[in-house]
């Protein structure tokens, strides 16, 4: 399977809180569901479109508490997102969790970069990280993250966790797919490309 990563962000890389106010006030953060105002059809019809390709979800402790609290509740037979969260096998990445009981659950103990490699080799189409920024950034700078969905709002909060905060390994990616919406939020899908290159422009 390939990893996948679908982050929603603001123009200053926040990920933190984006569908509520009361989601994560980590660190007195107060400025939760900042996607509210822009998703739209649009957006959404690409977010089902996403979850068409998954096998299998890989997620940080605390999107997976989130999404335990929640989804359960969707009973649409017609909600691929509900669907595929209630129904695919769910592998949680934590140290702390002693019991996942949301249907077909596990926890991945120990080293998360082992044991997401050994997922990785299984067959299938996609396994997915949605959200789980932590669990991100330590899988992007381990090199096994293959396609990143960018999903960019038109926000800038100016505080909150950052996906790509300093101290990221240096990287560089092709852009497969970019689309926007009438909301202007943008869609960027982005390949891994390895290390980044490097020239200098001069003037004549």
């Amino acid at each position: 399977m390939r990893l996948t990563l679908t982050e929603f962000v603001t123009l200053d890389g926040v990920y933190q809180g984006p569908g509520g106010p009361a989601e994560d006030t980590t660190g007195g953060f107060a400025h939760g569901g900042w996607v509210v105002p822009f998703f739209e059809p649009t957006l959404g019809d690409f977010i089902n479109g996403v979850f068409g390709e998954v096998d299998a979800f890989l997620l940080g402790r605390r999107t997976y508490d989130i999404f335990a609290e929640a989804w359960p509740r969707s009973t649409d037979p017609h909600d691929p997102v509900a669907n595929a969260l209630n129904t695919l096998p769910k592998h949680v990445a934590s140290r702390t969790l002693t019991s996942a009981d949301w249907h077909n659950s596990t926890i991945l103990g120990g080293d998360v970069v082992a044991e997401v490699a050994k997922l990785k080799e299984q067959p299938g189409r996609e396994l997915q990280i949605h959200g789980s920024g932590a669990l991100a950034q330590t899988l992007f700078d381990a090199g096994l993250i293959d396609v990143v969905r960018l999903i960019v709002f038109p926000v800038v909060l100016g505080s909150g966790m950052r996906l790509f905060a300093q101290g990221r390994t240096p990287s560089t990616f092709r852009l497969a797919d970019v689309r926007s919406t009438p909301t202007g939020v943008t869609i960027q899908t982005l390949e891994s490309a390895g290390a980044p290159a490097y020239g200098s422009m001069e003037v004549e």
